[in-house]
């Protein structure tokens, strides 16, 4: 049963710390009431086994069971701490369990459930964050909840569709990866031997494929070193801050890949900054939440430039278009809904329109990855068994020339 520790106030006044043993956050909150203690800190305690090395982080599946639900309770009427508190009790995971039961105590303290979630980085992005706060200045929370719900479900959906598409091409990927390793450094070293027995002239890829079974065998010291710098490049790449613009700049230009990865930002920026507009953020501090919320740094650091610019009193279409990140298509969108002031329109039209576009990209990109694979494992294998039957005739045919 999991021990919470609590700062609480009792009859008299007086602070009491302590620790409660509950299932879950609610009941130890009930407990301490019951006991005439009202509770003003309360959190999960920890066990040395339970520290992690990684911050921890909800799921977006978890994070959209908990919105849909919010945005029910509210609609229904029911106060944000009580909703918060059922949430919490019914949430099957660990993280979420424990942000929501600090949430509660910050919204009993007085705080506000944006700047209580604001707190949850790791939690709650931060358009997320923007939109509740926009949200409980206009009295719209339920419309805004909603809307959030909506637009994590289309993301989960269109992350599911690009990881379906991909899963094959990439098994197919290790299994060539497994295929040259084992022809290479196993297969081919059997045979070794028997042509030096020989004696004869091996043909050019049979040679070939004894060269680099060597540097599998003799030299596996200088094949270990390359997989090390490749592991380190790739780390600083997609790990470090200092690698991640050369790693976006060169996704961008990779062939099918590029087209991929630019349809995917344009299409989770268009669909973040039109769930913002609808909810009533202003258009500037809307640009700016989903630049945030872009991981790509080209892309993030041009639309920091665009939103200088709109400082200075450029339209939004225009700074956007200056960019030359955006195709033409989205610039037409965005100046027509500028215009006739139905930007949000334009906007969820110009995501609707990356959704598909996204989706028929990743499917030519599946579509050639998947046969160009294919070949590659076969003519790799039909390039080992060329040089061994080779190999092995040009022996035949020497023994027979000396007998």
């Amino acid at each position: 049963m999991p021990t919470f520790t609590y700062d609480a106030i009792d009859i008299s006044g007086a602070t009491i710390e302590g620790t409660q043993k509950a299932n879950t956050l609610g009941e130890a909150r009930a407990l301490l009431i019951d006991k005439n203690l009202y509770p003003v800190k309360l959190a999960e305690k920890r066990g040395l086994m339970q520290f992690e090395i990684t911050k921890e982080k909800v799921k977006n599946k978890e994070l959209l069971n908990f919105t849909r639900q919010l945005s029910v309770f509210v609609t229904a009427g029911i106060s944000i701490t009580d909703a918060l508190d059922v949430i919490g009790e019914e949430s099957t995971d660990n993280v979420l369990r424990r942000t929501v039961g600090e949430m509660v105590d910050d919204l009993r303290n007085g705080s506000t459930l944006s700047a209580a979630a604001a707190k949850h980085p790791q939690t709650f992005p931060a358009y997320y964050v923007s939109m509740i706060g926009s949200a409980e200045l206009t009295g719209k929370l339920d419309e805004t909840l909603t809307s959030l719900a909506d637009y994590l479900e289309r993301d989960i959906e269109t992350r599911a569709t690009m990881v379906s598409a991909l899963t094959y091409p990439s098994v197919v990927m290790v299994l060539a990866i497994v295929t040259v390793t084992i022809l290479a450094g196993y297969v081919l070293p059997k045979f070794k031997p028997l042509f030096e027995e020989l004696g004869t002239e091996l043909p050019l890829p049979t040679r070939m494929l004894l060269a680099v079974s060597t540097l599998f065998t003799d030299y596996w010291y200088v094949l270990l070193t390359l997989v090390l710098v490749a592991v380190v490049v790739l780390v600083w790449l997609f790990k470090s801050s200092a690698g991640k613009p050369t790693r976006d700049s060169l996704m961008l230009r990779l062939p099918l890949v590029g087209g991929v990865v630019r349809t995917s930002i344009l299409e989770r920026f268009c669909r973040i900054l039109a769930t913002i507009v609808t909810a009533g953020v202003p258009l500037l501090e809307g640009l700016r939440t989903a630049a945030d919320a872009t991981d790509n740094t080209v892309y993030r650091k041009a639309l920091e430039g665009a939103q200088e610019q709109m400082l200075e009193g450029v339209g939004f279409s225009t700074a956007l278009s200056q960019t030359g990140l955006f195709p033409g298509a989205a610039r037409q969108m965005f100046k027509v809904g500028e215009e006739t002031g139905t930007l949000d329109k334009q906007l969820v039209a110009a995501s609707s329109y990356f959704s598909r576009e996204l989706k028929e990209r990743v499917k030519k990109f599946a579509a050639f990855f998947e046969p160009a694979l294919i070949v590659f494992v076969g003519l790799v294998v039909g390039f080992v068994a060329i040089a061994l039957v080779s190999a092995m005739y040009g022996a035949i045919g020497g023994m027979k020339g000396q007998g």
